[in-house]
């Protein structure tokens, strides 16, 4: 059952409020942080928790503050600068607690995640896991190596989902970027930076969400 659990202590603007989805007994919670420009009710982010939900993993939704700010005044505006973006990640691990989170991300949401996951893995105190999907290795247009990584040192178990051709990191360049020990790559046949392929690839948006979802849950089994 879906609940919205709020924070007790004044809800402050990198405090946000936790969407539930999921067993509360659930050994693993999968924090999960929407993209640049949309909120954690896209069709995306619905399809992800439900389904992730129904196989047994507790999903948390949030929002950052230009988000929920835009869903109260209908205003568009471009997402919060980097360091709101990390007091908000570094909060909600906080309420759900580190030895029992996954942090995960779509896009620009799993960028952040990863900077918080580095930093807590230099102050010894790691998350559980990470998952990334579409991960924004560069803007489109950009070459490989244009916007610092944590990647290539990471330790902490990690799962990157990623599109064959997705324009922020398309297979190819990721193959020849060398990677922490913790860090894992599986590419979604054809897929964009949603992992929706072409029509013409002979492959749908449904096999592979539900292939992301499946390697999802092996990720989470075997931690």
């Amino acid at each position: 059952m879906d609940r919205i659990l709020p924070h007790n202590d004044g809800l402050t603007m990198t405090n946000p409020d936790l969407l539930f989805n999921g067993p509360a007994k659930a050994p693993l919670t999968f924090a999960f942080a929407h993209g640049a420009g949309a909120g954690m009710d896209s069709d995306f982010m619905e399809y992800f928790a439900h389904a992730l939900a129904k196989g047994g993993l507790r999903v948390a939704r949030f929002e950052f503050p230009y988000m929920a700010q835009r869903r109260e005044d209908a205003r568009k505006r471009p997402p919060d600068r980097a360091p709101v973006l990390i007091d908000t990640w570094r909060s909600v691990i906080a309420e759900i607690g580190r030895e029992r989170c996954i942090v995960a991300g779509k896009s620009m949401g799993g960028r952040i995640a990863s900077l918080v996951a580095a930093e807590m893995e230099v102050a010894r105190a790691p998350v559980r896991g990470a998952v990334y999907l579409g991960y924004p290795f560069h803007a489109p247009g950009k070459p490989m190596g244009s916007r610092d990584l944590p990647l290539d040192a990471a330790k902490t178990p990690t799962l990157i989902l990623q599109g064959e051709r997705d324009p922020f990191g398309p297979r190819g360049e990721l193959e020849t970027f060398k990677f922490g020990r913790g860090v894992t790559v599986h590419y979604l046949a054809d897929g964009d930076h949603s992992l929706v392929p072409r029509k013409s690839s002979g492959h749908t948006k449904e096999q592979n969400w539900s292939e992301a979802v499946a390697a999802i849950g092996a990720f989470a089994e075997r931690l």
